[in-house]
């Protein structure tokens, strides 16, 4: 018999309840957004842009832009899919049952936290002082190991796992406790076990093999 829902689950249900493919078109559109209008000023931030842009030596950095623009809705929806099958599997494996379908409903919802630090970014830099170059952007990880650190500090390879490691995460991690909470109404001391073993554990696995394989 399934346990009764808490009165904080039941409140997480209701402030969720709203149509999910609206919302993955407002997060995609969001992300969209933001990420062009950080494109943006990080072209204007490269020395001599407009000459480059006149001779047609920034081509490669608009195709790119342009294949991360229409990846973007795959990379979410694969990241959903993942992130749901991690929860559902291990919830499974030490008896604490959710359904895959609200797991990745829910998935859907979290990733709104990490519109926060591309928003941030985009706004530190909307009026960037003449000395700020394009990697002073693009490098940008705010509230980050990264960020506290400094890329310059540090060995490139790095990079990446010190921007991972942020506060964000953290928000996303209390996000997934709460959601795990409202779907599998198991206590949040339950919840908080799975989420460290089905998000957090993976997570430093692969940035222990990312630092390892770097080359």
């Amino acid at each position: 018999m399934a346990k009764p829902a808490s009165p904080l689950a039941q409140r997480i249900n209701e402030a969720i309840d709203f149509d999910k493919r609206v919302f993955f078109l407002f997060l995609i559109l969001t992300f969209l957004v933001i990420r062009y209008l950080t494109n943006t000023l990080i072209l204007e931030a490269i020395p001599e842009y407009d000459r480059l842009e006149a001779q047609g030596d920034l081509m490669f950095f608009h195709i790119f832009n342009t294949l991360n623009y229409i990846w973007t809705p795959f990379a979410l929806l694969w990241k959903f899919t993942v992130i749901a099958f991690l929860f559902w599997s291990i919830g499974l494996m030490i008896g604490f049952k959710a359904p895959f379908k609200e797991l990745w409903k829910f998935a859907l919802v979290a990733e709104v936290v990490f519109v926060f630090p591309e928003l941030l970014r985009l706004l530190v830099y909307m009026n960037p002082s003449g000395n700020v170059s394009y990697l002073d952007i693009q490098n940008f990880e705010p509230l980050s190991a990264l960020w506290i650190v400094g890329p310059g500090n540090i060995e490139t390879k790095f990079h990446y796992p010190l921007s991972v490691l942020n506060l964000f995460e953290l928000i996303y991690g209390a996000f997934w406790v709460l959601g795990f909470h409202a779907i599998s109404r198991r206590s949040i001391e339950e919840s908080t076990l799975v989420v460290l073993l089905a998000y957090f554990l993976p997570l430093l696995i692969w940035l222990g093999f990312y630092i390892g394989a770097y080359r």
